[in-house]
Formats: structure tokens, C-alpha cells, sequence
């Protein structure tokens, strides 16, 4: 079940740019809700008590506004759909960010959990199938951009057959990349292929969703280098340097 079931669209906005701003300036302020979601002053006083009546946000004039654990939740959650939307539209769909976006924007409010997650799967199919990729995306791209021909779709198909003619005169094979995923930098991503913790760790690492076959990747890393900060099916997660020691993934491109 969705957590923003109760929640209206409007307030899910205003939780939204709350956990933003708080993320920004540890702090959120009635004028900075205001100014974030163009919105009057009145219009956040109002939202903002409707807010503290729902136990979602800790609200008292004149103070700095701050979220609740379940209001927190609830924000998180739609953040989740958002992204996820936006980058299914850009990764898979090749939509501008702009667009991609706003319309994510119009949809996080009422896409069913079941639907987003089929998107999450088939961005992750695209990103680790070998008939597809960023190749495929692309030659999607251009069959919007351009209309199909058969001369396009016979372009596309000499040029796989070629490249797989050269595979097996060279004797090529692919080689896959395994690192663990503690060895990973900001920004790289991979399939997770193997999660050797036993017991407790193993327990923690799969119920953050960290499971074979998911793709998974490094956002930020501490100061120190622990914990690491990692995207995994739409998720925001922290995971012990030591934990990421016990998973193994292949490097996608």
C-alpha cells in the first residue's frame, strides 16, 4: 500500500519541497515553502496546518517547520516516484530533462506502487539485456526523431551482424567487469551479481533491496569513505563500507 493514500496531491507537494529544503538548509522556513512552490504566504499557513493535523509536519507560527517520522515517509516516497518517472522518460523514453521533469511531476501523485515498480524493471532490463542498452535507447531516440524506414531497420541489423562477424574472427568474447561494490566511485553503476554476507549482514543488505540482478549505484561517498551512499530501485540508501565489502557487481558502461 502507498503510504500518500490520504495525502492530497497539493500536500504531497508541500511535504516534497519540505524534505528538499531541509535537505539544502537543515532547516525549512514558511517563506522558503512559499518561494519554492510559488505559492502565497497564506497558502503555506494554510497547507502547513493541515499538515500538523495529519501529524506530517511539526508547525508553530513564527518557527522553522520540520517533519514528522511519518510525514518524512510519506515525502521520501513521493521523491521516489518522482525520480524513478523522470528516469525511466529520460534513460528509456530519451525525453529531454525538462520534460521529463514536469511530467513526472504531474504523475508521482497517482501512479499505482505496482506500475512504478514494472518501470523500475524495465529500466533495469534495458540497462543489463545485451539486445538492448544504451544502443538500443538510442536508436529509439532517433526512430522518434526521424520515423522508421526499412532501410533504418536493415542499417541496424548489418551493423549488429557485423559486429558480431568480428566477435567471432577475433575470438572475442565479452568480458565482464566484477568489482565489489565498495571499489565503486560516485557516479558508476553495475548488476549486482553476488551478495556473500551470511547471516545478519546478508539479512540487512537484501531487505535494503540489494539483491542479484538489481542494478545498483554509488551516489556519494563519506569523508572517510563509510558509509557509502547508493540508489537501488528508486531508493536512497546508506550501506556500511564493510557490508559493500560482502557485494559483488558487474560494471555496466
Amino acid at each position: 500500500m502507498q503510504l500518500s493514500t490520504t495525502v492530497t496531491a497539493s500536500l504531497e507537494d508541500y511535504l516534497e519541497a519540505i524534505f528538499h529544503i531541509i535537505t539544502e538548509k537543515q532547516a525549512a522556513k514558511p517563506k522558503d515553502i512559499a518561494k519554492r512552490l510559488k505559492v502565497s504566504n497564506s497558502s503555506v499557513t494554510g497547507a502547513l496546518k493541515s499538515l500538523a493535523e495529519k501529524d506530517l509536519v511539526n508547525y508553530a507560527p513564527y518557527d522553522v517547520v520540520t517533519l514528522t517520522p511519518k510525514g518524512k515517509a510519506i515525502a521520501k516516497d513521493v521523491i521516489r516516484r518522482h525520480e524513478v518517472l523522470r528516469d525511466f522518460f529520460v534513460n528509456v523514453l530519451a525525453v529531454n530533462e525538462h520534460d521529463a521533469d514536469e511530467a513526472a511531476c504531474l504523475m508521482e501523485h497517482s501512479i499505482p506502487k505496482i506500475i512504478l515498480e514494472r518501470f523500475i524493471q524495465f529500466a533495469e532490463f534495458i540497462e543489463v539485456c545485451p539486445r538492448a542498452g544504451s544502443k538500443w535507447v538510442k536508436g529509439f531516440s532517433y526512430y522518434c526523431d526521424q520515423g522508421n524506414t526499412w532501410d533504418n531497420c536493415e542499417k541496424c541489423i548489418s551493423l549488429t551482424l557485423e559486429e558480431v562477424k568480428q566477435k567471432r574472427q577475433g575470438g572475442q568474447k565479452k568480458m565482464i567487469t566484477v568489482r565489489k561494490l565498495k571499489d565503486l566511485k560516485p557516479g558508476q553503476r553495475g548488476k549486482i551479481v553476488k551478495v556473500k554476507a551470511k547471516g545478519a549482514t546478508n539479512k540487512r543488505i537484501v531487505e535494503m533491496g540489494i539483491t542479484p540482478g538489481s542494478v545498483v549505484e554509488v551516489e556519494r561517498l563519506a569523508p572517510l569513505g563509510d558509509p557509502i551512499d547508493v540508489k537501488v530501485k528508486g531508493y536512497h540508501l546508506s550501506i556500511r563500507k564493510e557490508e559493500a565489502e560482502e557485494v559483488e557487481v558487474e560494471l555496466l558502461p
